[in-house]
């Protein structure tokens, strides 16, 4: 009996679409993440970790969809094939079984490779950017949470003793975004 096909996507945004990434791809079970693929906790990766089983096919849209960098790459796919699962990766056209020749291992690492540069390149062009809207004078960073009254309000809850925890949660941000807000001077 053929084993299931198990579809794994991941987006970095919660706006992102994840639909596209295996459309027109045929799976049986779909675990999507909504995750940076820096991020080393994809509770939907895991999910799909555990439940493969021997004989299954976990098709994927491409290498960089599915790992961090090479190492992580090569780990997952270990990982999968020594259990004998598939993987197939849809992009790149590549399919790994854990009986793979030392050119599909050759392929594997120099295409995980490949990605990695790509995502190297793509921060590394993202800071430049950055750096030359600074210069211009055009570059805010991102927008406050919080607007001045509810920072205000925010200090002194937080300096009644109110719990961080509880506030974060009320005023809609992270107990880091808090400490920043507590850790800054109030504007005289």
């Amino acid at each position: 009996m053929p084993g299931q096909r198990i579809g794994y996507v991941r987006v970095s945004s919660f706006d992102q679409n994840p639909e596209r990434q295996l459309d027109q791809v045929q799976v049986d079970k779909l675990f999507t993440d909504k995750a940076s693929g820096k991020d080393t906790r994809r509770p939907q990766l895991d999910a799909m970790l555990s439940f493969a089983r021997e004989g299954d096919t976990v098709v994927v849209h491409s290498m960089d969809r599915l790992a961090r960098n090479l190492d992580d790459l090569r780990r997952l796919v270990q990982t999968l094939t020594k259990r004998g699962i598939r993987i197939e990766f849809v992009k790149e056209c590549l399919s790994f079984t854990g009986e793979d020749s030392p050119m599909a291992n050759l392929l594997l690492s120099v295409m995980g490779a490949f990605a990695e540069f790509e995502r190297a390149l793509i921060r590394e062009r993202q800071r430049e950017g950055i750096a030359l809207a600074k210069q211009r004078g055009v570059y805010r960073g991102r927008k406050k949470a919080l607007v001045d009254n509810l920072v205000v309000e925010l200090r002194h809850r937080a300096g009644a003793g109110e719990p961080k925890a509880t506030l974060a949660r009320e005023f809609g941000i992270s107990r880091e975004t808090l400490y920043q807000y507590l850790k800054v001077a109030p504007a005289a």
